[in-house]
């Protein structure tokens, strides 16, 4: 409990007094800083600026002055805050690429598209642009309602007339507390015909409304993809536009291309895209672009990015799309201070609201000219009865003792007012004649007409309308230009498959983790025996692991062999040459360091009637639903492993067949896929085969009645073997044997149920591949020694084989 000492002391709870405290912090933010007028499009700070440099001339075509003594002068009488804050405010003011129509006319550095910074204030000089004029136009008749600055010492407008529906015309965007605004610029031409049509038809819809103002008018121009977003923010104040780089395609000689950025989307930082784009091309991430710089100048923008020999140029481009602020989503957020309160507006509202202020700064105007043209006219209805009675009062003026006395004698012979003896005191000899009186009468039957035009417009709305109209369309006449920006009527975002032939392609992986794809029609058919031909180059050191067929638009699913699943579409994977060592597939999947591609599927779609068959090398076998695996997430977990063991090969079945497994030591086991079933993707699985001391699997097939079983030795020996030799057993037993390995042929380092008609590919350690039919090698029992597939080169061996499907 306080003790009050002469009840200066308060107790006050502490929750209430906070809660308190920044809801005034919040509402000070919100009105004094971040959230501009409806009627006038500015926030204070910017209304301070301009009427300040009103204040001291600085209008064209006077001469402009140092950008300090501006922002000293806002400092000094109206904005008490930080130097920095009122520059770089003044300087966006300035900036062509910043506002759709520049507020401060600058001379000097005031930055650049590339994200430059202005040159110090004491650098730079400025003046209001002509545009300026009309937001301030009228500001000393009363149209508007003054304050008292922040030391009481000056008065400020509250809000600027704005003839310019500048709210809409240059957008805004600031963060409040719990609140924030972002409204994109539009054209003036389309606004004031959206005011005008307004006017004429209060009613109108948002379909009509938006025949007239099409949409944003970026200062930097781009394109606008699809009307869906800007209908939405015209009705509810909100929407996500989405805004694309205008660009062109040039062709070269050489059959080369190259592209060519000629507009951005609004606040892209040029040299920072320019950056973003070399990043991509030193990582591998775009490939094709073989120089890249930037060509702007006075005339324009102009980035050139040249590419490849053959590479299609909207493949290039619809990357850069994807990975840079080629395309950029404007979020809309029509957020404006309503009678002191925030609120989210439509385009309709948001014009409404600034028709209501012209028609108040209008009649405030016209009140103040009829006020004018009224104590005039009493004036000069004082000066008509002096002259009637002139000699009268010159008599007593003469007769009296001072101006003061003459003054009340006057306004008691005559009946006039004070105002009325006043001036006809002030009066000049001169205005005595005949000539003046003719003057006089002319003035008085002229401001009679004033009078009575100004009553006619305060009696009547329509009079009051076609004033705004008049003047708005001749602020159109005087200000308008061409829209910059153009808008698609439908969001055209292809898909880079959409792009791409679809080819068949072969796609090498080595033990060190490279990866590249090549045409299948690269490599010719071959007889059994033959020595084949490079088919890969590889790091000093590393082998070829894997070999596999498929097509550019496939699903290429990446099992490592901690368990993981990583995946990606066959033309994602980059093009190499026949040699070509290929690229590091750390640069295409997230692996981690200690994590090793164990097998690649395949797969045209994730059917939801299929399912994926693991093995491990320690014989674990699992099933899980192909749909499961139907997700982007990077590294998702697709079994879960013991300690000591690895997964080390996945399948594609139906349900419903038969298994087989094969070991390292020449075994192998067939059992029905019906005895695995099917169980979450992150479940460890059951045995599938009881494994001997020192053995291991090396692989897994399904079984398919009529066709044959395909194994390969690591030292290029293979056989085939028809499916019925491998009776059914229970899964976890045993198996059988399929190869009769001996010192000569090696250990087994694949099995694949086959087709003899179709063909298959194989590659070796030091990259030799070789494509042959499958017919060429001998048909033979299961324990038989199999004859040679590929003649090797002392030291080399089998790295993997690949299995072409004639269909």
């Amino acid at each position: 409990m306080l003790e009050l000492e002469n009840d200066r002391i308060k107790p006050v709870d502490i929750e209430d007094e906070m809660q308190e405290a920044y809801i005034d912090y919040a509402m000070s933010v919100i009105v004094s800083r971040a959230i501009p007028d409806v009627r006038d499009g500015l926030k204070p700070v910017h209304r301070r600026i301009l009427y300040a440099m009103n204040d001291i001339g600085l209008r064209p075509p006077k001469s402009h002055k140092k950008s300090a003594r501006i922002v000293g002068e806002v400092l000094g009488k109206y904005h008490p805050h930080g130097d920095t804050a009122v520059y770089d405010t003044m300087v966006r003011m300035a900036q062509d690429f910043s506002y759709r129509y520049p507020l401060v006319d600058g001379h000097g550095n005031f930055g650049s598209v590339d994200g430059d910074s202005a040159a110090a204030m004491r650098y730079t000089e400025a003046r209001m642009d002509k545009i300026t004029i009309e937001l301030l136009s009228d500001i000393n008749k009363e149209t508007v309602d003054f304050v008292d600055n922040f030391d009481g010492s000056l008065k400020e407008p509250k809000v600027l007339p704005a003839r310019i529906p500048n709210l809409l015309v240059n957008g805004t965007s600031g963060i409040a507390v719990g609140m924030s605004t972002n409204i994109p610029p539009h054209n003036l031409g389309e606004v004031v015909d959206g005011v005008i049509e307004i006017i004429e038809n209060p009613d109108i819809e948002t379909n009509q409304l938006m025949k007239i103002i099409k949409g944003p008018d970026f200062p930097t121009g781009g394109i606008i993809m699809g009307r869906k977003a800007i209908k939405q923010y015209f009705e509810t104040g909100r929407g996500k536009i989405k805004v694309r780089a205008k660009t062109e395609i040039e062709e070269m000689k050489n059959d080369k291309s190259r592209i060519i950025i000629t507009e951005l989307p609004y606040q892209v930082n040029k040299a920072k895209l320019v950056e973003k784009i070399a990043d991509l091309v030193r990582d591998n991430k775009v490939e094709g672009i073989t120089d890249l710089r930037d060509e702007s100048d006075r005339r324009g923008m102009r980035v050139v990015i040249e590419l490849k020999r053959g590479i299609n140029p909207n493949i290039v481009l619809n990357r850069l799309y994807k990975y840079t602020r080629l395309k950029v989503t404007f979020g809309t957020i029509m957020l404006s201070l309503v009678d002191g309160e925030p609120k989210v507006l439509g385009v309709k509202d948001v014009l409404k609201y600034y028709l209501e202020h012209q028609k108040d700064v209008i009649t405030r105007r016209t009140q103040y000219d009829l006020n004018k043209a009224q104590n005039r006219a009493h004036i000069l209805e004082g000066f008509k009865i002096a002259l009637d009675n002139i000699d009268r009062v010159i008599k007593i003026i003469r007769a009296a003792d001072d101006s003061s006395s003459a003054q009340e004698s006057l306004m008691s012979e005559f009946g006039f007012s004070e105002k009325q003896a006043k001036a006809i005191l002030d009066m000049r000899l001169n205005r005595l004649t005949n000539l003046e009186r003719n003057k006089i009468d002319d003035e008085y039957d002229g401001l009679q007409k004033d009078i009575s035009y100004f009553k006619s417009i305060l009696n009547s709305e329509e009079k009051l309308l076609n004033i705004i109209k008049e003047e708005l369309l001749e602020l159109k006449d005087k200000y308008n230009d061409d829209r910059r920006t153009e808008i698609t009527d439908e969001i055209i975002d292809l898909e880079v498959e959409d792009l791409i032939p679809e080819e068949d392609i072969v796609i090498t992986l080595t033990k060190g983790g490279y990866i590249k794809r090549i045409l299948l029609d690269t490599y010719k058919n071959q007889h059994r025996g033959g020595k084949g031909i490079i088919g890969i180059k590889t790091k000093e050191g590393d082998m070829v692991q894997d070999i596999y067929t498929t097509s550019t638009h496939n699903h290429i699913l990446f099992f490592t062999d901690k368990g993981r699943m990583y995946r990606l579409k066959g033309y994602q994977i980059p093009e190499g040459g026949r040699q070509a060592r290929g690229t590091a597939i750390i640069n295409l999947l997230d692996i981690e360091n200690d994590e090793n591609i164990t097998t690649v599927i395949p797969i045209a779609d994730f059917e939801d009637d299929k399912y994926l068959l693991m093995a491990t090398k320690s014989g674990i076998v699992k099933k899980s639903s192909l749909e499961e695996y139907n997700t982007n997430y990077t590294g998702l977990i697709a079994l879960t492993l013991d300690d000591d063991d690895e997964l080390i090969d996945v399948k594609i079945t139906d349900g419903n067949q038969d298994i087989i497994l094969g070991t390292q030591n020449g075994l192998a086991i067939r059992f029905p896929e019906d005895d695995v079933r099917s169980i979450g993707r992150s479940a460890r699985g059951v045995k599938g085969i009881d494994l001997q001391e020192e053995d291991k699997v090396i692989g897994l097939d399904t079984i398919e009645e009529e066709k044959e079983v395909l194994v390969i030795t690591d030292k290029g020996y293979g056989k085939r073997t028809p499916t019925i030799k491998y009776r059914t057993q229970t899964r976890g037993g045993k198996g059988l044997i399929t190869l009769n390995r001996t010192e000569n042929n090696g250990n087994l380092i694949d099995i694949k149920v086959i087709d003899d008609s179709n063909e298959i590919m194989i590659i070796t350690w030091e990259g030799i591949l070789l494509r042959t039919s499958i017919s060429e090698i001998s048909l033979t029992g299961r324990n038989t020694q199999g004859v040679k597939v590929i003649s090797l080169n002392k030291g080399d061996k089998v790295a993997s084989i690949g299995y072409i499907d004639k269909d």
